[in-house]
């Protein structure tokens, strides 16, 4: 038997997709049933839309398309590079270049702690705690926007310059399902970082500019296989981890 449905609560996660005949014009989109609806930006040219999706965030509205889009094989720069995710820096690449992932939720996090503490008297739905929601919202947007940022640059520069890029099959869930006391600040970076979000864009751009993705086994011993003999050490210490690297920022 299946469950009753749920309806959508106003206020929360607000979006609607449509379907059908969409018209796109210079600056506006033509939605069914609702008309004409300028847009802050000028929308692309030669589009047919086989969906929009209009979503709420902050006090702002946004509208994304659907559309069928062929594959570009792009030419490459590198055969394969090996891609290590981590919390201090976001990726380190086999080629010995390391991305900075921005840590936007560590930078901001005094803030929306502060915004959050402010709030927490205030009557709920009066106009004044409407007010703060929507501070905090903003932030929590702003943080997103960073993180989403950084992962779009660097899946596109791995997917477009890379014939064969290979990553390591993390354990995700298991890493933000921990709850003590140091498990959590990891689970607090990991989530900053955003692996799940790098994994998911990095398997349709590959497939998008003509680029292999290998995912390997989360138990293969990677960081204890020395990279010129490929001698495998039972035991490694963090000084001999050490390896000349250039950092990249975006």
């Amino acid at each position: 038997m299946s469950d009753q449905p749920k309806f959508k609560k106003k206020g929360r996660d607000d979006s609607f997709t449509l379907d059908g005949s969409i018209s796109v014009g210079f600056n506006q989109i033509k939605l069914p049933r609702i008309g004409w609806v300028k847009t802050f930006e000028i929308l692309p040219d030669n589009i047919n839309p086989k969906s929009v999706t209009i979503s709420k965030k902050a006090n702002r509205w946004f509208v994304s398309f659907k559309v069928e889009r062929e594959s570009q094989n792009t030419e490459k720069s590198v055969d394969v590079v090996g891609v290590d995710l981590g919390v201090k820096t976001l990726a380190t690449l086999s080629t010995g270049e390391v991305f900075d992932g921005g840590k936007p939720y560590k930078k901001l996090e005094s803030k929306l702690s502060r915004l959050q503490y402010l709030n927490r008297h205030k009557t709920k739905f009066s106009s004044n705690w409407k007010k703060a929601q929507l501070k905090i919202a903003k932030l929590h947007n702003k943080i997103a926007d960073i993180r989403k940022d950084k992962l779009h640059k660097l899946t596109n520069y791995l997917a477009k310059n890379h014939s064969q890029i290979v990553i390591e099959d993390l354990n995700v869930s298991g890493m933000m399902s921990n709850h003590s006391y140091v498990a959590c600040n990891v689970a607090k970076a990991v989530a900053d970082m955003g692996f799940y979000e790098f994994r998911r864009q990095l398997e349709y751009k590959c497939e998008l500019y003509g680029s292999e993705l290998v995912v390997m086994d989360r138990w293969f011993p990677s960081s204890k296989t020395c990279s010129r003999c490929g001698a495998v050490k039972e035991s490694l210490l963090l000084s001999e981890r050490v390896i000349k690297l250039r950092t990249l920022q975006f």
